[in-house]
């Protein structure tokens, strides 16, 4: 798959995304924000056993919403594939995702959200306090910063609550996946919107590409 043929971000954010056909070996059920990262480790390592299927990324704005919606999806097409394994962290669930998941007997990636496993979870614990007053974008986040961030806090009908809303962060910090020149433009500029210091750090898939990498070669 080339970047040409990559989903379209407003598709993931609002409607998820699908290569999945059934009857196949592993089914990676994911967030819609992943889909890019997801397929391009699927690509570049040949995993072509692996499937995916996507839930709109736009749920992380009702986490509350999420656990069912993964509970459904995984209800859906687990009887058709060999294994099922769920792609998201606890993503503001309050640890319902992972006690429903262990009752369906299903494996997630483990870390309390995107932003900790892209890093690396043990390198992300262990920045602790000096992370408090951090806000984080990935590069799915940069390029729908309005749609997730800047709309659904209003900002763009209220801009003068943007010190009510990030009054106590000091600092954004991108963590880029790719190396892109436009997308740290992008993250620069989400900087000076929420009125922070802008910081850029190069994660690439960090152990979303060690889970995927193990979860691929398990004898099934």
């Amino acid at each position: 798959m080339t970047q040409d043929q990559l989903p379209d971000d407003a598709s993931l954010t609002t409607q998820g995304y699908s290569d999945h056909h059934g009857a196949g070996r592993i089914l990676l059920l994911a967030c819609g924000a992943l889909a890019r990262e997801i397929l391009d480790l699927k690509r570049r390592n040949g995993w072509d056993h692996m499937e995916l299927t996507c839930l709109p990324a736009i749920l992380h704005v009702h986490p509350e919403r999420i656990t069912q919606a993964v509970e459904e999806a995984v209800a859906k097409h687990r009887d058709q594939y060999d294994k099922v394994y769920v792609v998201y962290a606890d993503c503001g669930t309050g640890g319902l995702l992972q006690k429903a998941c262990e009752e369906m007997g299903v494996e997630m990636i483990k870390g309390p959200h995107c932003y900790s496993f892209f890093e690396g979870n043990q390198v992300f614990e262990n920045r602790g306090e000096d992370e408090t007053t951090a806000f984080y974008l990935t590069d799915f986040l940069a390029r729908q910063f309005d749609a997730f961030v800047w709309k659904p806090l209003g900002l763009d009908r209220h801009p003068e609550l943007r010190e009510m809303y990030f009054g106590n962060y000091t600092k954004l910090v991108y963590q880029a996946q790719t190396d892109d020149a436009v997308l740290t433009e992008r993250a620069k500029e989400c900087a000076d919107r929420m009125g922070l210091a802008f910081e850029r750090r190069f994660t690439g898939y960090g152990d979303l590409q060690s889970t995927l990498s193990d979860w691929a070669s398990r004898p099934l």
